[in-house]
């Protein structure tokens, strides 16, 4: 266990932003798992600039790189476009 008080400051804010980042990813993954499921042209227009806004707003807080965030974007416009 860590001795200095900052540290163990430090370890109580890690966690803390560990568990806020992986419940925001997890609703992010989850939200792309349902807007590739779609199969309705129109639920998944309405349903694209939502889950695209939360990718963005992932790599923004640096929780998911960018460019996995335009990679995922790119494909989920490209699976919308062909409905």
């Amino acid at each position: 266990m860590a001795n200095h008080q900052s540290a163990i400051k430090r370890i109580r804010q890690s966690e803390a932003k560990r568990v806020h980042n992986k419940f925001y990813a997890k609703t992010t993954r989850n939200a792309v798992r349902k807007l590739r499921a779609t199969t309705d042209k129109e639920a998944a227009n309405e349903l694209l600039p939502t889950v695209t806004a939360m990718l963005d707003k992932l790599a923004k807080i640096n929780v998911i790189h960018k460019n996995k965030a335009a990679n995922l974007k790119s494909k989920l416009a490209l699976h919308v476009n062909k409905l």
